[in-house]
């Protein structure tokens, strides 16, 4: 079981940067793929970014550019830097885990992009 808890979401500008954490209960080491999702109000849960245990990452069109993920295994740590937010970025963001082929979820933290 991976627990995973988010943090850094808020009431941004557009154009402004928030930055997401997300912090897992396991060493990132063990993980195989760990990424951000989003779900806008009546939307379908969507891909933002993933970053495997090699340091792979793979982006949404949408945000190539302005987001950039990283993670630090010391801290167990995964990261989602936002940059040139916009209005359309607003949503729940979540931060994922496979380990294996179970899929681990956070709770969620909101991010709303005000124009």
């Amino acid at each position: 079981q991976v627990r995973l808890v988010e943090s850094g979401g808020g009431l941004v500008q557009a154009g402004g940067s928030l930055r997401l954490s997300c912090s897992a209960s396991e060493r990132l080491f063990s993980i195989n793929i760990m990424g951000w999702y989003r779900q806008a109000p009546g939307k379908q849960r969507e891909l933002v970014a993933s970053i495997t245990g090699g340091g792979n990452t793979n982006y949404a069109d949408s945000v190539k550019g302005r987001f950039t993920i990283s993670r630090d295994n010391a801290k167990n740590t995964l990261l989602l830097q936002m940059n040139s937010l916009k209005p359309e970025d607003t949503a729940v963001y979540y931060c994922n885990a496979f380990v294996g082929v179970l899929a681990y979820w956070g709770q969620g933290t909101q991010v709303t992009v005000s124009s």
